[in-house]
């Protein structure tokens, strides 16, 4: 499960906008569940930032993908 908080802690970005890349690398790598347990604490968060974040999570899952074992 991929916490919002901890990708904050370990990879420090700086903006909303590298916070969600972030997301969006970590589900292309096969994290399958993402929880939103802390607000990201930039100037440029958006006040829909828990659907945009889900989008940057969703978007890259393809349902036909065969999924990889690590």
């Amino acid at each position: 499960m991929l916490w919002i908080s901890e990708l904050i802690l370990q990879n420090q970005p700086s903006t909303f906008a590298e916070l969600a890349s972030l997301v969006r690398q970590r589900a292309r790598e096969g994290d399958r569940f993402l929880r939103m347990d802390v607000k990201p604490p930039y100037p440029d968060t958006p006040e829909n930032w828990e659907d945009r974040l889900e989008a940057a999570f969703t978007s890259t899952v393809d349902p036909n993908e065969p999924v990889q074992e690590s």
